[in-house]
């Protein structure tokens, strides 16, 4: 009996010792700076990341809940596979006119213990500056009975940090210390400050399948996990990216290009009718009085003016919005035909022959009552160039689906397309229907019936933008009077001169500006750095940027550059280093400053400009109002100006 016990005793140990046995798996990104440690300890999933030695997240759970079942715990690692990827590509709509795609990606299968036919795989690729993962669920399944429950997947950080989110049509969250403040569910990109040297966004890329993730900020102080929503499955399938931007300073998030990358390569066979550019808007002008008597409204007469105007001054397309085909609420407004006052084919002729591009917008009950396809047929057959999409109906999973299909239908029919109205997170999508310009991701300004103030477009830049092209709306002119019309509902707080530099510092493919004619006429001098602004600019610089307090962003056109500054409430002078101008050459730089006694609330409209000969040596001192900005047009003195 002595001698069954001893042998018994063996045997439990053993066990004991195999169990706790730790496998380590190594991923490395390319520049090898990025390490994720994926770790089999006790038979659960771990993981920790280490970034230029710095651990950012310790040991942290991986996995999900899959029909019932943790795949968290009891489970093995195996079947590693590794390849690295590099390539270059063209974009259509970038921040940058190429981007590099370089990463090494890791294939790991994730298998329960007592089960070998219950499992599935995790794919991690991993850049110098950002990691993504995802789950590969390869096996099919009789009836909808695959459910992904949740994620179990919880991140514990080394230390406490600060974050951002965003808000909706509402001022981004932040700064929260996140030991001071527990929420459940907020929305990506969820922006961190990790420690001085280090920031770290969370998003999603590629979802054009499931509901976006949120992020539960309610774990312990350190910690943060994922609310995930599926629907049940019974094909194989891939869940979007879970994606995680690194940077030594906030300007790197923005500037990243991870989440395109992440994306597949354009699906349009040949994408060269897709026209970026900068656009009037009717919506916030009706109403407006001109010194000759002339008023605005939703009519023909109105968007002929608009038309002329554009096509005089650099201006490439007219935004036609809602009601124009009837109240975009009322289900038996069709899209297919126009209201009493416009003709949208007289409209569409006279556009074509001023060279300006007209954009309808689109309800998504017109859209869905009247059939989808149907009015995207006859809006290309009229000749729109593309269509604002509002106010889309359903759970998030379905807007989602509907998202990917208008943009499919779009590009049959050669329509770009700019969603609004609590659209789904950008996510990279641009890439793969490069026809997706844009989606108002973020608070626009004066939309949801209010105005937002200098902070918001400080911010929105460093955060929104990280997800991609962001619709804003900036390029207001009369800041006096704007909510006198009948479509503007409250005073509009700002500088005009930060008006004008907020068309720099907003990457977009639609630059929809939002004032009349003759109000940008009034000020011709200042207009004229809008009217210079190219169709698409060439690279995306942050120059400088502290988040909530200052941004400044410079953006190329051919050999010329625009820099771009705004600051918060505070008056501010910072100091810009024109290093990034080519070594060796001359620029006039035009400077568009506020005036000396500009305030965003009591002074808006004052302004003044200088010019003064640069180079690659100069550094600025760039002085900006309470709530103001700074705009500067730097044009190549060896070349030609266009």
């Amino acid at each position: 009996m002595k001698r069954y016990i001893y042998l018994l005793l063996i045997v439990v140990l053993a066990s004991l010792f195999s169990c706790s046995k730790t496998d380590t798996i190594l991923l490395s990104s390319p520049d090898k700076e990025l390490h994720l440690n994926i770790s089999n300890l006790n038979n659960q999933a771990n993981f920790t990341v280490i970034y230029k030695k710095d651990t950012l997240i310790q040991q942290s759970t991986l996995g999900l809940e899959l029909n019932d079942v943790n795949f968290t715990e009891n489970i093995s690692l195996s079947n590693l596979s590794e390849k690295e990827f590099d390539e270059t590509w063209t974009t259509i709509n970038g921040k940058h006119p190429k981007v590099r795609n370089h990463y090494k990606e890791y294939t790991i299968k994730v298998n329960k213990l007592e089960n070998a036919t219950e499992f599935y795989e995790i794919i991690f690729r991993l850049y110098d500056k950002g990691f993504a993962y995802r789950y590969n669920l390869p096996v099919n399944h009789e009836n909808d009975n695959l459910l992904i429950n949740k994620e179990l997947t919880k991140l514990n950080f080394k230390n406490d940090y600060t974050y951002w989110a965003y808000n909706g049509e509402h001022h981004n969250l932040g700064p929260i210390l996140r030991s001071e403040k527990n929420i459940k569910e907020v929305q990506s990109p969820f922006v961190m400050q990790l420690n001085q040297h280090h920031f770290m966004a969370i998003l999603e890329a590629e979802i054009v399948n499931f509901a976006p993730f949120s992020i539960n900020a309610s774990t312990s102080e350190k910690s943060l996990s994922f609310n995930t929503s599926y629907s049940k499955q019974n094909k194989p399938f891939k869940t979007s990216w879970r994606t995680f931007i690194l940077g030594d300073k906030i300007g790197d998030l923005v500037e990243s290009n991870l989440l395109v990358n992440l994306n597949e390569p354009c699906k349009i066979e040949d994408p060269s009718w897709i026209k970026t550019g900068k656009s009037l808007w009717d919506w916030r002008v009706w109403g407006y009085k001109t010194q000759d008597g002339y008023e605005y409204g939703l009519n023909t007469e109105s968007h002929k003016r608009m038309i002329d105007f554009a096509s005089e001054n650099n201006i490439q397309f007219l935004l036609i919005d809602a009601d124009w085909y009837g109240s975009e609420f009322n289900e038996n407004s069709d899209p297919t035909s126009s209201r009493e006052g416009i003709n949208i084919e007289e409209c569409m002729k006279y556009a074509v022959e001023k060279n300006v591009g007209v954009i309808l917008y689109l309800n998504d009950i017109g859209a869905k009552r009247f059939g989808l396809e149907r009015v995207l047929k006859q809006f290309s057959d009229w000749g729109a160039v593309g269509i604002k999409y509002g106010f889309m109906t359903g759970s998030p999973e379905e807007k989602v689906k509907q998202t990917r299909k208008v943009v499919e239908l779009c590009a049959k029919y050669k329509l770009s397309v700019n969603f609004h109205d609590n659209p789904i997170p950008p996510s990279g999508d641009e890439r793969t229907y490069p026809n997706l310009v844009t989606k108002e991701f973020c608070h626009a300004q004066a939309d949801a019936r209010r105005s937002y103030f200098p902070e918001t477009a400080v911010n929105q830049p460093l955060i929104n933008m990280i997800a991609g092209p962001i619709d804003v709306t900036n390029g207001w002119f009369d800041l006096n009077n704007a909510q006198t019309r009948e479509r503007v509902f409250e005073e509009i707080p700002g500088t005009v001169v930060a008006e004008v530099a907020k068309l720099i510092t907003n990457y977009t493919g639609w630059m929809v500006v939002p004032d009349s004619p003759e109000e940008y006429l009034k000020k011709d001098d200042l207009f004229d750095c809008i009217r210079k602004m190219p169709a698409q600019f060439d690279d995306f610089k942050v120059i400088d940027a502290k988040i909530d307090n200052y941004v400044s962003i410079a953006r190329k056109s051919g050999n010329d550059w625009f820099l771009g500054s705004l600051t918060n409430r505070e008056m501010r002078t910072i100091k810009i280093d024109l290093n990034f101008l080519t070594q060796g050459k001359k620029y006039e730089a035009t400077f568009y400053e506020d005036h000396k006694d500009s305030h965003f609330l009591n002074n808006k409209e004052s302004y003044s400009i200088r010019k003064e000969i640069v180079d690659s040596e100069t550094k600025l001192n760039l002085h900006m109002a309470p709530g103001g900005g700074n705009a500067i047009f730097i044009r190549d003195l060896s070349t030609t100006q266009k």
